[in-house]
């Protein structure tokens, strides 16, 4: 093969490539109860996703979060930290992009509680409750950025 048809063939490939697979993972860092099951399996999501993720149990969690600039109402199960941002709770992946993508003044996002059915939490029949908020962090008041059906 001379160095033309080389050349052509690795631009080829590099334009049928999905872009995925040339992308870094996207560190993160999941703090979360020693004793809880529910944000390993998140955790295992967000790997799958794209993201590269470091667990920390962490028996002083409320601390962690409350510190991280989480309003007590909106406390959830976990938290994550992914650059300058916190993520509180089972957050989708594609909302942590849509987010990252233009994050404004807001420091991140947050889902209050353990809802049924998020990445990381199974759909118990009957117990899903619909829609679910999820709220922008770091402003004055709650204001929700999206909802999960």
């Amino acid at each position: 093969m001379n160095r033309r048809t080389l050349l052509n063939t690795s631009i080829a490939l590099a334009v049928l490539a999905p872009a995925a697979a040339f992308a870094a993972p996207i560190e993160a860092t999941l703090y979360k109860d020693p004793s809880c099951d529910c944000c390993e399996a998140y955790a295992k999501y967000l790997d799958k996703n794209g993201y590269k993720v470091k667990v920390i149990p962490s028996p002083n969690l409320e601390q962690v979060t409350l510190a991280a600039g989480i309003p007590q109402s909106l406390v959830g199960c976990h938290l994550t930290r992914i650059g300058n941002y916190v993520f509180e709770g089972h957050i989708p992946a594609p909302l942590i992009k849509k987010f990252m993508a233009h994050p404004g003044t807001a420091k991140g996002l947050a889902i209050p509680g353990m809802p049924d059915g998020l990445p990381g939490m199974p759909a118990m029949a009957g117990m899903t409750v619909s829609p679910i908020a999820i709220y922008l962090v770091g402003t004055p008041k709650p204001v929700v950025f999206a909802t999960v059906d």
